[in-house]
């Protein structure tokens, strides 16, 4: 029998199917290669329409490739994982025509069953879907009720009617559980675009024995919305904007010195969001403020990258500088995209400050975990860390100082959830 699971995720997806044991993912080609992931992104092309006029969007890695090719023209649609528990996004619009949340989810999914299909064979209608502990921007339980909602909806959209979520850190533990061949108590911490997910698990080989299945296992989850992006959104802030024109200040009207509005860059913060700054209303501000600023040149600039859609290729010089402060002490942050230059230099030291909210967030949520399960860090067996996040020196930091080195784990960084959502969809 095939089960099937997919880590549905916000920066990357990747899809699965268990037989005899043994988990087959599905690999996606792009210019460069092949890729285990799928990136959750849409690309709408103003000229890609089907025979009723529709606008036909591609996914994945191929988006990345047709926006490349086309030169920045278009709308890259991104993160839509992290809007699921969100009650104020419903639609947004596409060269003037509105598409719900659920509408860019189906369009999403739709690829992706497509692209896994045409490597895997059909893949049914019954489906384990990764979730995490607590969605990004749900405050109460009816906001994660309505992230469910909409994912089931997107999903029943693309033919997965028979839909069993499961937490994400559950999931790398059923990939973990696959190498041992011993009893463990594991801590495992999930690291994804835009939540990190934790779990106390007993895991190996008598967990299955269990009368109840294993669920027993489970000694207890948390999570924080906060992960891989949120790092990325501090050297935005940090190096970018400052260089784009915050904390500038213009001319207003009656001589009146103003400090270019501060929610600007608030969006910046959010790569994905700066296709959402391209309006007429807030690129004519922009001009505005660029005429009357006492660093023109900064407005102008990014004025720039909104004019080109350059937030995917900022996004990639932040990612490469954050990628290399995991390996080395410093780093040099470097953005060109013709008569745009960037540089600056950053030290480890200089980016764990400015995260050290959002790890300090994580820490406390691992020691809200050990304290509601009434377990030690002394009586954990190992931690294993998986996701991207997990390679940030200051992330790993948190469960260095609490459960010694020694003891730390780690593997399968962009496929253990999807691996592990494959294997639990083995079970009922």
């Amino acid at each position: 029998m095939r089960s099937v699971g997919i880590d549905f995720g916000t920066t990357n997806s990747a899809i699965g199917v268990a037989e005899g044991g043994e988990v087959k993912l599905a690999r996606f080609e792009h210019a460069n290669g092949v890729a285990d992931t799928f990136r959750s992104i849409l690309y709408f092309h103003p000229d890609a329409r089907d025979k009723l006029g529709r606008y036909e969007p591609v996914g994945g890695p191929r988006a990345i490739d047709r926006y490349l090719e086309a030169d920045g023209r278009g709308r890259l649609i991104q993160s839509l994982k992290s809007y699921v528990a969100d009650r104020g996004f419903q639609a947004t619009s596409i060269f003037s025509r509105t598409h719900s949340l659920v509408d860019l989810l189906t369009l999403l999914l739709a690829d992706i069953r497509a692209r896994a299909e045409e490597q895997l064979g059909p893949l049914g209608s019954r489906i384990v879907v990764g979730r995490p502990v607590h969605f990004a921007h749900a405050s109460a339980p009816e906001d994660e009720a309505l992230a469910i909602e909409r994912l089931r909806a997107a999903f029943a959209n693309v033919g997965w009617t028979d839909v069993v979520f499961e937490h994400e850190p559950v999931a790398a533990a059923y990939y973990y559980e696959k190498q041992l061949t011993q009893d463990e108590l594991v801590l495992i911490a999930d690291f994804g675009g835009g939540t990190s997910d934790f779990t106390l698990i007993d895991v190996g080989p008598s967990r299955a024995k269990r009368a109840d299945g294993g669920k027993s296992a489970i000694l207890g989850t948390d999570g924080v919305g906060l992960a891989g992006d949120a790092l990325d959104a501090k050297v935005l802030h940090h190096v970018v904007a400052p260089m784009l024109g915050l904390g500038s200040t213009y001319r207003a009207m009656f001589g009146r010195e103003l400090e270019v509005p501060v929610w600007i860059y608030s969006k910046l913060r959010r790569w994905h969001h700066l296709s959402f700054l391209k309006t007429k209303k807030n690129l004519d501000l922009l001009e505005e403020i660029a005429s009357q600023s006492d660093e023109p040149e900064k407005i102008r600039a990014l004025l720039h990258i909104l004019d080109n859609d350059l937030g995917y290729h900022l996004y990639r010089a932040i990612e490469r500088a954050k990628v290399e402060l995991s390996s080395k002490d410093e780093t040099r942050f470097s953005f060109h995209d013709d008569p745009l230059e960037i540089e600056a230099k950053i030290t480890r030291a200089e980016f764990d400050g400015w995260v050290a909210e959002e790890t300090t967030a994580m820490a406390e949520c691992v020691d809200r975990l050990l304290a509601k399960t009434g377990v030690p860090a002394s009586s954990v067996d190992q931690v294993f860390m998986t996701g991207g996040t997990s390679f940030v020196p200051a992330v790993r930091r948190i469960f260095d100082e609490r459960f010694g080195r020694e003891k730390i784990r780690a593997g399968g960084e962009m496929i253990s959830v999807a691996t592990g959502l494959a294997l639990r969809a083995c079970e009922p």
